[in-house]
């Protein structure tokens, strides 16, 4: 299969971070632009537009885009059958099981969910299904993008890409922006305690990214190209095949830029990627998966108030109306590795050896708008990883695994500084380096008492160069009393050791890390229900969750360090948070041509900053919806619509000790619509509306000093405006 791909956008995603590691960047919608397209498959009477550009284009045109696209009519073209519960299989639990076999909560994406999907990036895909908490700096080309599950913070969540963790041991968490789109698979979400299989940081769950594998005979080749708003465009290039007999391999490669929503928000990313499979037979199979990515971004900051004149510093331009810094950037260049082998000597023996090694290096280069002064900063972080894993399967229903596992993580931290005219100092450099390594061996046993009950159980101990052991236990029961009905019982132990930055943040007169951290630990239970209708063309799933994490890492004044201008600011075990929240989930297909999917979270997470006083946990909504629809036609025409809805959440308390809020970031709702049509049989044209109403949103808050006038104000981050991408596909 061979598709030439055209294409039109304006989304962007990730970025440096400050010494909370919250990113130092925001956000700010620009002009609006749509891309008119010819639309041969319109409705009789509908006006054909020739492509012609962008143009600006209002509210009432895009509402009518909508209009037309649920009142098209629905006829006889089937949809791809629905996935239902004993058909997808999970392989995040390290053992390939039916996904109701599994004692937590499970969001799933296949190849079809990401293609039909109006979503521009990984994170928008994953947007606000039951318990996920999308979370952006921004709509410019450098902006991160985090999954928050169940309210835990973006640390809490370990993501894997084919089983390679890529979350940043600097920071602690993973940014979704970095990963192309076109080269996902699937993607599956298991939510609740995943500390047994997978050690620090998976207290609230894990996300496990699937790229593409090359097919038994068949040829796999896909061309792509695009262009659009904002100075987008896009080279992406894919081909995959079966060179020998078990031997395969898949290649992807792209290129993309982008002008940015604003000044300073331009984007170059590049990133390339390599599987090879050897599946002969089951004896003895191999995988070997590489991945390389590298970009560099402009750091504009938060959006000043609209009455903000330019300042200039030497003749330098250091900001304006639109963008807190016009010279602040960054670049980000990751190589990730694994080789997999995987033996089944024995009909109920599975042996498995991986190694991975991952190298990630940031540099972010930062001026001072009062002086012009400022520094620059390189961070580099290498890990090796090793894990053996033995699967058993035995009789009267008892499955073990056990592994073990090792982490060697090196860091290094660089930071030069710039003079007024932004230019390094000479001999102005210092340079840190630390490694930290940590050794997990776990077991855990499953017995499937007879078809109606399963019970999970395990343990996991877990050494830390820096702060000794931890021990985490793990339950699990499912239920399922008939066939459509599966009820889900999951409790274990968490933890997250401190991050590189929490240990090693460079030492000045004001802050510096904290090597005296404990590990931040608590408990994560749930309970599930799943249950299918109308011969599993509907099905319904509801959950109830709590968590608590003591010893929570935060920044805070600390008295073991005093400085020339009081105690200085390090990481502390200071605060404690805790939640309990529902998330419900619909799925249904009442027309073979109609799908449509709800789902709804209620969280309920507070944080305890000073002893006693509990609050709403900062940026944490109370509320998420989500509301999709897809409609598919004989005429190959396929509509999809998304709506999505986030809750008012807290931004800023004026002290440990308040309980609401002095700032608020308002709920807002946003309509994102793609509309395909396949023609010809190899041809597939495409168009994408994100944000089509413009809806005006903030997603951070950060402070902005105007030096002209001498004052500093609170602004935020705003999340992505109105955005359009069209593309033309040609496959054989």
């Amino acid at each position: 299969m061979c598709i030439a791909h055209l294409s039109w956008t304006g989304r962007c995603g990730a970025g440096p971070v400050d010494i909370s590691g919250n990113p130092l960047i925001d956000t700010y919608r620009s002009g609006d632009f749509f891309l008119s397209a010819f639309l041969s498959w319109m409705p009789p009477g509908s006006k054909k537009i020739l492509v012609g550009g962008m143009q600006t284009m209002n509210k009432k045109m895009y509402a009518a885009v909508l209009a037309l696209t649920v009142a098209w009519p629905v006829h006889a073209r089937s949809a791809e059958p629905v996935a239902t519960m004993d058909e997808v299989v999970v392989t995040a639990t390290k053992t390939a099981e039916n996904v109701h076999d599994v004692p937590n909560a499970v969001v799933l994406k296949n190849a079809g969910d990401i293609e039909d999907a109006p979503a521009r990036s990984l994170g928008e895909l994953l947007a606000n299904e039951p318990g996920l908490d999308w979370r952006t700096r921004g709509d410019y080309g450098g902006a991160t993008e985090e999954i928050h599950i169940r309210g835990m913070g973006g640390d809490a969540t370990q993501v894997f890409l084919n089983g390679i963790n890529i979350n940043s041991p600097s920071v602690g968490t993973a940014d979704l922006g970095l990963l192309p789109m076109g080269s996902i698979d699937r993607v599956e979400v298991v939510k609740g305690p995943g500390s047994l299989l997978y050690g620090t940081g998976a207290m609230a769950g894990t996300v496990n990214i699937l790229t593409k594998n090359p097919e038994p005979d068949k040829l796999d080749m896909k061309l792509g190209s695009g262009f659009g708003s904002e100075g987008n465009y896009e080279l992406s290039a894919e081909q995959g095949m079966y060179v020998a007999d078990g031997l395969g391999y898949y290649l992807t490669a792209s290129r993309r830029e982008s002008d940015g929503f604003r000044d300073n928000s331009d984007l170059r990313h590049n990133d390339a990627s390599l599987k090879l499979v050897h599946d002969k037979n089951k004896l003895l199979s191999a995988s070997l998966y590489g991945a390389w990515i590298d970009r560099e971004y402009g750091v504009p900051g938060v959006k000043p108030p609209d009455t903000t004149q330019e300042h200039v510093v030497n003749g330098t331009r250091m900001y304006n109306a639109d963008a807190a810094s016009l010279v602040n950037e960054g670049s980000d260049q990751n190589f990730y590795s694994a080789l997999e082998l995987k033996s089944q000597p024995l009909s109920w023996l599975t042996l498995a050896l991986r190694t991975d090694a991952v190298n990630m290096e940031n540099y972010f280069y930062q001026r001072y708008n009062a002086t012009g002064a400022g520094q620059e900063t390189w961070v580099t972080n290498e890990i090796l990883g090793l894990e053996a894993t033995a699967e058993m399967r035995l009789p009267e229903g008892i499955t073990l695994l056990l592994g073990s596992q090792y982490r060697n993580y090196d860091y290094t931290n660089e930071v030069g500084g710039l003079d007024a005219y932004g230019v390094a100092l000479a001999g102005a450099t210092n340079e840190a380096e630390h490694d930290v390594f940590t050794q997990g061996n776990y077991g855990e046993a499953q017995w499937q008492a007879n078809r109606y009950l399963k019970l999970l159980t395990g343990l996991r101990y877990e050494e830390h160069s820096m702060f000794g052991h931890e021990t985490l236990p793990r339950f699990g029961v499912v239920v399922t009393p008939q066939e459509t009905t599966t009820i889900k019982l999951g409790h274990g132990k968490h933890f997250k050791a401190p991050t590189m930055n929490d240990l090693y943040w460079p030492e000045s007169a004001y802050v510096r890390g904290n090597p005296n951290l404990k590990p931040e630990t608590g408990w994560h239970s749930d309970l599930t229900v799943e249950q299918s209708f109308l011969e599993k063309k509907l099905t319904v799933s509801a959950t109830y969750f709590e968590w608590n994490i003591d010893d929570k890492i935060d920044w805070a004044q600390n008295p073991a360090f005093p400085g020339p201008w009081g105690d200085k600011y390090t990481p502390s075990n200071t605060n404690a948070y805790e939640a309990t929240g529902w998330e419900l989930g619909v799925t249904a297909k009442p027309l073979d041509s109609v799908r449509v999917g709800l789902g709804y979270t209620r969280t309920n997470a507070e944080e305890e900053q000073a002893a006693g006083m509990w609050r709403q946990a900062q940026y944490t909504p109370r509320n998420l919806f989500k509301g999709q629809a897809d409609y598919f036609l004989p005429s190959g025409l396929t509509t999809s619509v998304v709506v999505r809805y986030v809750g008012d959440r807290p931004a800023v308390y004026v002290s440990d000790t308040a309980t609401e809020p002095q700032h608020t970031l308002d709920s807002y709702i946003t309509t994102d619509l793609r509309i395909s049509q396949r023609f010809q049989e190899h041809w597939l044209a495409a168009i994408t509306c994100n944000n089509i109403f413009d809806a005006g949103y903030d997603t951070y808050t950060a402070t902005f000093r105007d030096e002209t006038l001498g004052s500093t104000t609170r602004q935020g981050y705003p999340g992505a405006g109105r955005s359009a991408f069209a593309s033309l596909s040609y496959e054989f």
